[in-house]
């Protein structure tokens, strides 16, 4: 059986003088705090604090990163613990590690397999790899620490040296997870939330009446009116930030941001109302929307996370049985520059106003998000994300960004995790990237080795403190 021991100079370089300076860089960096500005681990599973129900259940079935790719060689979700219809799972604990044990070899080359030897290793100590022969007896090992103390959230929380972690939140919800955190004695940690406004922009999804509704209880503002929309949005938007939130998330399938006259999309409100609404309108709508998110931030200072270009829930029977979020959204060719030219007309150097610029389709970064980034106060270059978050294109994105942006126009390092468990090892990932980015800079005389262990000091505190205004 194959020792699962991974190698302390992973992902440096094979020169010896590279890796050499990278080890040096990286030992500046590898016990850092983790500042977690994007994620979506529930925030209620720390007030809870109770031990975690199963090893499949927090490793595989909420990471659509491993569900996805197992799903692609004929493992039904079903077989992963993904609930059909809001039914319960019909799937044991033990039979879905298994299925990843069976299937371990899949993940070779792929972060996956990199976090999960990663977390396997230094979370839960585990000194073997995975495969059929001993997936029983892993399991009866996980099963056992997870019934420890040292293995509740919290517990976990403080081991892994988070000092900000943010989850993502409709604004509907009320936030008493938060508060609790944050009233409480206890807990030390903190527990940000961000403002994810979609649902509300999009008047021909089937939720988005209920959506107006939830948000009407919750504001105590009529949304019925697309004035009124505005103004409960607004209202959460003070309420995030009371409960501690600096940021603002949103996903659009387009960049696009014309904004619209109030009376125009006064009609369109209504028309998606009475189930009237064209596609045209429903589009005209969305834009008008992120225009209108933009405004917002630019008067409360919430940081916008902007992310295009997703092609969201693309198989539907998978979506119509399992609903969204079950591993079929796929990165579509993005614009930046044009579509998003009226908000930076009118916000683009506002001192309060911020905008960091994700994407998953990498030929932007260079060409849009960097000059972009490299002119613009407001704009910040969003960290490699979702398909992009691999050594590879870790790599790629630093040498596409650096020429127009430098290091100080970037976001830091984003999880966008489920997967509680894999944080540090998807921050340890990045800050070897970095170092080893960094290294190649030193080796070819560009920077000095003491300019490139204060920038990666900084790419795992400063940078993403700032960018985020988390300080």
């Amino acid at each position: 059986m194959t020792r699962l021991t991974p190698h302390p100079d992973r992902l440096f370089s094979a020169n010896p003088v590279e890796r050499d300076i990278a080890r040096r860089l990286y030992s500046e960096v590898a016990s850092a705090p983790i500042y977690s500005p994007h994620g979506h681990v529930d925030a209620s599973m720390l007030v809870a604090n109770e031990a975690f129900a199963d090893p499949a259940s927090l490793l595989i079935t909420p990471d659509h990163y491993v569900t996805r790719l197992l799903h692609s060689i004929g493992v039904s979700l079903d077989e992963l613990g993904l609930r059909r219809n809001g039914g319960e799972p019909t799937a044991s604990g033990r039979s879905i590690w298994r299925q990843l044990s069976t299937h371990w070899d899949l993940f070779l080359g792929t972060p996956v397999r990199y976090w999960f030897e990663s977390e396997l290793s230094e979370v839960f100590g585990l000194t073997e790899h995975p495969s059929t022969a001993n997936a029983d007896e892993l399991y009866d090992e996980l099963v056992e620490k997870l019934a420890s103390d040292a293995f509740r959230p919290r517990a976990l929380f403080d081991r892994f040296r988070i000092a900000v972690l943010a989850t993502t939140d409709d604004p509907a919800d009320d936030l008493a997870a938060h508060r609790t955190l944050a009233d409480d004695p206890t807990f030390a940690g903190r527990v940000v939330p961000t403002f994810r406004a979609d649902r509300y922009m999009l008047p021909t999804e089937s939720t988005w009446l209920a959506k107006l509704d939830s948000l009407a209880s919750t504001s105590g503002i009529d949304c019925g009116t697309y004035v009124g929309l505005l103004s409960a949005l607004r209202a959460r938007r003070t309420a995030f930030a009371a409960a501690g939130g600096t940021s603002s998330d949103t996903g659009v399938i387009d960049a696009g941001s014309e904004p619209l006259a109030t009376a125009d999309a006064e009609r369109i409100h209504r028309a998606g109302i009475d189930g009237s609404i064209t596609a045209g309108d429903a589009a005209a709508y969305r834009r008008n929307m992120l225009y209108q998110l933009a405004a917002m931030a630019s008067d409360d200072g919430l940081v916008m996370q902007l992310h295009p270009g997703v092609l969201r829930n693309h198989h539907r029977p998978t979506f119509d049985a399992y609903g969204p979020d079950t591993g079929h959204d796929l990165p579509d060719a993005t614009s930046f520059s044009r579509p998003l030219a009226p908000i930076l007309r009118d916000f683009g150097t506002n001192p309060t106003f911020r905008l960091v610029l994700f994407t998953v389709d990498e030929t932007t970064f260079s060409r849009e998000i960097a000059p972009l980034a490299g002119f613009y106060p407001s704009v910040y270059a969003g960290a490699p994300w979702w398909f992009l978050d691999t050594p590879a294109g870790i790599a790629r994105y630093r040498a596409a960004i650096t020429d127009s942006a430098g290091f100080t126009k970037t976001s830091g390092f984003i999880d966008d995790t489920r997967a509680f468990c894999s944080i540090p090892a998807r921050h340890d990932m990045s800050r070897r990237s970095d170092a080893t980015y960094l290294a190649s800079l030193v080796a070819t005389h560009q920077i000095s080795e003491d300019d490139a262990a204060g920038v990666a000091r900084r790419l795992v505190a400063d940078i993403p403190i700032q960018t985020f205004r988390l300080g």
